[in-house]
């Protein structure tokens, strides 16, 4: 049985019970469009189980962290930008982080300024 928040929307996207644009699914992650894309590829990539963030998903030692970039490969090789792209996590309210289950930002389709804001 996947580990579930009652509370938390990406667990009721997982569920089905809010409805998503869905790009891929695979045994342990699923991608959907961001509602709200920063660029021409915004795409989030998360694990069907509830973790609160990449720091607790990488400490499980359960390869979800690899599981969840392999996957974003696959999203930017699907979505037609190859290896041009970038992959963000956010972690805790200060660095941006508005949903607590750990969530890979995959973006690209366009240059990627450095340093980001």
């Amino acid at each position: 049985m996947a580990q579930r928040d009652p509370d938390c929307l990406f667990c009721k996207i997982v569920a089905g019970e809010v409805p998503a644009e869905i790009v891929r699914e695979g045994e342990r992650t699923i991608a959907f469009r961001d509602i709200n894309p920063q660029a021409p590829t915004h795409v989030l990539v998360i694990p069907r189980d509830h973790v609160p963030n990449v720091g607790t998903a990488a400490r499980a030692g359960a390869g979800l962290v690899d599981a969840i970039a392999a996957e974003a490969a696959e999203v930017a090789a699907a979505e037609g930008i190859g290896d041009a792209y970038r992959m963000v996590f956010n972690t805790g309210s200060g660095a941006g982080q508005t949903v607590f289950h750990v969530h890979a930002h995959v973006l690209g389709g366009r240059g990627m300024e450095w340093p980001p804001g």
